[in-house]
C-alpha cells in the first residue's frame, strides 16, 4: 500500500490530455497535478483552464524527487522511450496509447516494471467499452463455451485525424500521419483479448491496402515510416485455439462507431453488433438445433441512445454516426466502483476515461497491477508490430512473441470491481 499521494506531471498539452487533467485533479489519491509542454503557450492555456501549475520540462520532472509520477500524452512514437526514461528515474507512469512502436522498447518497459515494482498503466479504452465488458462477462460465465472466432475494428479515417497530427507535427504533419495503422492496434486487439483474460496471439498473417488516394500521406517515400499502407488487416491464431480478425483502417468511409467488436463466436453462444443493436445468441435447450436470439442493446448502449433506437431507428443511427453516446456510460459499465469525486466530470470514448485514470490511481495506492499493465498491453500491442512486418512481406505467417503473465506475486486489479 502506498500512503504517499501522487504528485504528477502531465506531459503534453495537446488535443487529448485535456480530458484527463481534471480526472487526475479530482482523484482522491492525487495530491498535485502539473502540466508541461514544449510549446509554452499551450501549457499556459492548460494552466489557466484547469487551475494547475506548469512545469519546466519532462527532463526536470524526472530529476525532481518531489514528483513521483508522470502521465505521457506526447506523439505516439515517443511513448516507449519516455516511459523507459521515467521508470529509470523512479517515476510511476500513466501512458496514452500505444505502449511503444518497437518490441525492444516494450520488453524493456516490462523488465523495468518487474525490477522496480513501479506502477505502469496504459490508457487503453477498448477494455472498458461496452462490447468488451459484455463479452468478458459472458465468456467468464461460460455462455460462449469454447471460443472459435472474433472480429474487431478501428475505423478512423485520416480526415478525422488531421487536426491532431497538425497540432503535434506542424508543417510536416503528413510525415507523421502516415504511421502504419498496426503501430496503433490496441483499440481493436484489446477488445477481443481483454474479453478472454490470459489469452494471447501466437501467430499472425496480415495484408495492407496500398491503393489509397491519399498519396500525399501513404507511400514508401511519403512518411517517416516508409509505410505504403493506409489500411491493414490481420488474422491471428490465439493461444486458446481460436481465430481473430483485426482491422485498422485510416482511409475508409466510416465515422462512428469507430471501435467495436462486430462478432464474437463460441461453440455454445455468440455476440454480434452492427451500428446500433447488440445481440446474444445461444442454443435453445428445448430445441437444440435452433437458437435463442436476445437483444442486449439496452445494457450496452447509453440510455439516451437505446431510447432513441426504440423510438426512431433511422434518426438514432445518424445520431450515433455523429457521435451520440461518445461521452456517456452504458449500464454494463461498473460506474459504482468509481470515486464519487468523478460525478459530473467530462468523460469520453464511450465512458471509458474515468475507469482508465481510476485504474492507474488504484494500482498505485494498493500496490497492485493495473488491468492495463505492461504484460497485458504487450499482448495488445506486439501483434500489430509483427503484423505490419507480415503485410510488408505479402502476408507471410509469422510467430508473435509473448512476454508472458505478470509475476505470480503481483495481484492484478479486477476490471469490473472496486
Amino acid at each position: 500500500m502506498n500512503k504517499e499521494k501522487l504528485r504528477i506531471v502531465v506531459i503534453g498539452c495537446g488535443r487529448f490530455s485535456k480530458f484527463f487533467v481534471p480526472l487526475f485533479k479530482a482523484h482522491p489519491v492525487v495530491e498535485k497535478v502539473y502540466v508541461c509542454d514544449l510549446k509554452k503557450d499551450r501549457e499556459q492555456e492548460y494552466m489557466q483552464k484547469f487551475g494547475v501549475e506548469g512545469y519546466e520540462s519532462f527532463e526536470k520532472a524526472l530529476e525532481d524527487k518531489s514528483i513521483n509520477a508522470v502521465a505521457i500524452f506526447t506523439q505516439r512514437f515517443k511513448h516507449g522511450q519516455m516511459v523507459i526514461d521515467a521508470l529509470k528515474a523512479g517515476k510511476n507512469v500513466y501512458s496514452a496509447v500505444p505502449c511503444a512502436v518497437s518490441i525492444d522498447e516494450i520488453k524493456e518497459i516490462a523488465r523495468l516494471v518487474k525490477e522496480t515494482r513501479l506502477t505502469y498503466s496504459m490508457g487503453e479504452t477498448g477494455v472498458y467499452r461496452a462490447p468488451a465488458m459484455f463479452c468478458r462477462r459472458e465468456y467468464k460465465k461460460g455462455t460462449f463455451g469454447k471460443f472459435v472466432y472474433g472480429e474487431a475494428h478501428y475505423n478512423h479515417d485520416i480526415r478525422n485525424m488531421e487536426d491532431s497530427f497538425k497540432s503535434s507535427g506542424g508543417d510536416n504533419w503528413k510525415k507523421f500521419a502516415g504511421v502504419p495503422p498496426f503501430f496503433y492496434p490496441t483499440h481493436s486487439t484489446a477488445m477481443i483479448l481483454s474479453s478472454m483474460p490470459g489469452v494471447y496471439a501466437t501467430k499472425v498473417s496480415a495484408m495492407g491496402f496500398e491503393g489509397s488516394s491519399r498519396t500525399d500521406i501513404f507511400g514508401e517515400d511519403k512518411n517517416n515510416y516508409k509505410n505504403p499502407f493506409s489500411n491493414e488487416t490481420m488474422l491471428l491464431k490465439l493461444s486458446n485455439g481460436g481465430i481473430a480478425r483485426i482491422s485498422e483502417n485510416r482511409c475508409v468511409g466510416w465515422h462512428a462507431p469507430e471501435t467495436y467488436i462486430s462478432q464474437f463466436y463460441g461453440e455454445d453462444g455468440a455476440y454480434e453488433f452492427s451500428v446500433a443493436n447488440h445481440h446474444l445468441s445461444t442454443w435453445n435447450p428445448e430445441n437444440p438445433k435452433m437458437n435463442v436470439l436476445k437483444r442486449v442493446t439496452d445494457e450496452l448502449q447509453p440510455k439516451s441512445v437505446s431510447d432513441l433506437i426504440k423510438s426512431d431507428y433511422d434518426k438514432a443511427i445518424q445520431e450515433i454516426a455523429d457521435g451520440m453516446g461518445f461521452y456517456e456510460t452504458s449500464p454494463i459499465q461498473p460506474t459504482e466502483r468509481l470515486p464519487k469525486e468523478y460525478e459530473g466530470i467530462w468523460n469520453g470514448h464511450n465512458g471509458t476515461h474515468h475507469f482508465l485514470i481510476d485504474d492507474f490511481c488504484r494500482a498505485y495506492a494498493t500496490g497492485k497491477l493495473s488491468p492495463t499493465n505492461i504484460w497485458a498491453v504487450a499482448r495488445y500491442n506486439i501483434p500489430g508490430l509483427i503484423a505490419h512486418e507480415s503485410a510488408l512481406k505479402g502476408g507471410v505467417l509469422m510467430d508473435v512473441p509473448d512476454l508472458g503473465n505478470p509475476p505470480d506475486d503481483w495481484e492484478v486489479l479486477d476490471y469490473d470491481k472496486n
